[in-house]
């Protein structure tokens, strides 16, 4: 699958750091000079110079065979016009946009838009769910929400530090994506052994949040 990931904020970045991780040709479109140095040193020819609102920039960028873009810009505007030239113009199959403002989302799908990815929407659910998001963060959700890729902070106290990811038992489809270390990031497997202030990026169903915070945090989750 070749996917176009449009925006190299931090959901851009993850987002295509979990991609290549999982095997899938990627490209990351960023418009800032200094922001693209930077994603040009972690992925190569991966990153691309341009702006993702530009019909030439697309073009460059491989759209006509692209199977998926996601545009996940912090502008709601850019967002959508990036999606729906995707789909208009190079016929790309399926777009998700993310969405700053909820109150854009109905809009979003009257223009067509396949799935739309709202923060701010996705962390009240969270909260609704009594889990901690200090503790999880959302970054983004997948598949009309079925799945999300979400950012975790060991601590000292976690029952998962000085283990190997072989060794632990995660709930069903999860699955450990990105590890950072400091400066450092690297995919993450089998014989990763994971230490106290290690930032983990994962892909969990949105179900499953609550007992993928337990396995790798040790907290349980409030019912009443």
């Amino acid at each position: 699958m070749y996917v176009i990931v449009v925006g190299g904020g931090k959901v851009g970045y993850y987002l295509t750091k979990a991609l290549l991780g999982a095997g899938q040709e990627v490209t990351l479109i960023e418009k800032l000079h200094r922001r693209f140095d930077l994603l040009q040193e972690e992925f190569g020819d991966a990153a691309f110079f341009g702006d993702g609102c530009e019909v030439r920039t697309l073009e460059q960028a491989g759209a006509a065979r692209a199977d998926l873009v996601a545009a996940v810009t912090g502008d709601d505007e850019d967002n959508l016009v990036i999606c729906q030239m995707a789909k208009r113009k190079f016929n790309v199959k399926r777009v998700i946009a993310r969405i700053n403002n909820p109150k854009n989302e109905v809009t979003f799908q009257m223009l067509g838009i396949d799935e739309t990815v709202s923060s701010t929407k996705l962390i009240y659910s969270l909260i609704e769910q009594e889990v901690e998001v200090a503790d999880v963060i959302p970054l983004m959700a997948l598949r009309k929400g079925h799945l999300e890729l979400v950012e975790v902070a060991l601590t000292a106290g976690s029952p998962v530090v000085n283990r190997k990811v072989r060794d632990l038992k995660l709930p069903q489809s999860c699955t450990l994506a990105i590890l950072v270390r400091g400066d450092n990031s690297e995919v993450i497997h089998g014989e990763t052994a994971l230490r106290a202030g290690d930032i983990i990026v994962a892909i969990t169903p949105s179900a499953q949040v609550q007992q993928f915070r337990e396995v790798l945090l040790g907290k349980a989750v409030p019912t009443s």
